[in-house]
């Protein structure tokens, strides 16, 4: 990913009968993506409408799939780009000031910015350009509502404390090849842990996120260092036919898919009697 900063726009908060907003449409060789931005970021609003009315995407491939976590596309280098060439490091040659809000989360179908490392990015700044959508898949509760880091350390303590050699050596090998089944493996044994230490490893979890993560899925792992900056509210199932595709090492398909992303102005109570997306109402 590359560089780059941005002027902002103000966009009005409330939701009254003539009012309009932008929906946007994705179109692919699998089908058509219709998607919302949000005004609670709208830095990333105005720069992605600016970027559609420009043309700056038409015809840039989703060059990272990776199935069961997201798509991502935006990098301009893809447009004619050779089979084989790695791709990714593309944008417009700026960034954008990250725009984390605690309503907006990486549930399936959620349009976010790609972004640099935290170790050359600790700003946590976006892609002027990259996006990527989520697809993600659904959580366990229990897994969401537990401080994994803590129970992972504390199952080790436990395990030393008892000298369980044939615990230790599954959960290494688990860790080592399906870390799936390490996590149930860990939550499996949280109660008794949590008995033989004298402590708990419950944490507050959002209740909006929960019901979220748990029926239809996403990816919460990202939640808070990207930016969220809108939703796909038609056309989910183009999120799986694209992840679904084969991938090179690169996790760039091996048949490129390209896209088209084009804006119109429709009434915002259109947008919620037929996608259903609520729009915030004003203070």
């Amino acid at each position: 990913m590359n560089k780059l900063v941005l002027i902002g726009l103000v966009f009005s908060l409330g939701c009254s009968k003539g009012d309009k907003d932008y929906l946007i449409t994705i179109k692919t060789k699998f089908g058509d993506m219709k998607a919302i931005l949000y005004n609670e970021t709208p830095k990333h609003k105005e720069n992605f409408v600016k970027l559609i009315n420009d043309g700056f995407y038409d015809s840039l491939a989703f060059h990272r799939v990776i199935q069961n976590f997201m798509i991502q596309s935006g990098d301009p280098n893809s447009r004619n780009a050779s089979a084989g060439q790695p791709l990714g490091s593309g944008g417009p040659g700026y960034t954008i000031p990250a725009e984390f809000n605690p309503k907006l989360f990486h549930k399936r179908g959620a349009l976010s910015a790609a972004r640099m490392g935290d170790n050359v990015n600790p700003q946590k700044e976006s892609s002027g350009s990259q996006f990527y959508i989520v697809q993600g898949q659904v959580m366990n509760e229990a897994a969401l509502t537990t401080d994994l880091n803590k129970l992972s350390s504390s199952v080790f303590q436990y395990i030393e404390a008892n000298n369980d050699t044939l615990l230790r050596n599954e959960l290494v090998l688990l860790y080592q090849t399906d870390q799936s089944e390490y996590l149930q493996k860990i939550l499996s044994l949280k109660e008794t842990v949590a008995g033989e230490l004298n402590t708990s490893f419950t944490k507050d979890y959002p209740a909006d996120r929960l019901e979220a993560y748990t029926t239809v899925g996403g990816a919460q792992h990202l939640d808070d260092a990207y930016t969220v900056f809108g939703q796909v509210v038609e056309g989910l199932e183009v999120i799986d036919l694209i992840a679904a595709e084969r991938t090179d090492g690169r996790d760039r398909p091996l048949k490129d898919i390209h896209m088209v992303i084009t804006i119109e102005e429709v009434p915002q109570s259109e947008i919620t009697d037929k996608y259903g997306y609520q729009y915030p109402t004003a203070n």
